[in-house]
């Protein structure tokens, strides 16, 4: 599974970066995760608001930064 948190280095996307780790780690799943903070290459997604979600190559969620649980289950949904 490849994760992707989209955003410029903000605290929000750090947070969501941290929390999408966690739960990955939680449900020892097998991932990578990286951060894109390339505007050129956010904008690429059809995201205008940060932070976001990407898994395999899919946004899950723009601008907002989920509970734990709800990270969790959609992790686990994919």
């Amino acid at each position: 599974m490849k994760l992707q948190i989209l955003g410029t280095g903000c605290a929000k996307c750090e947070k969501l970066y941290k929390l999408a780790e966690l739960a990955a780690n939680e449900l020892q799943l097998d991932y990578e995760i990286e951060k894109e903070e390339d505007i050129i290459n956010i904008m690429s997604f059809g995201v205008m608001l940060t932070p976001a979600l990407v898994i395999d190559g899919q946004v899950e969620l723009v601008g907002i930064i989920p509970s734990l649980d709800k990270m969790k289950k959609l992790l686990s949904e994919k």
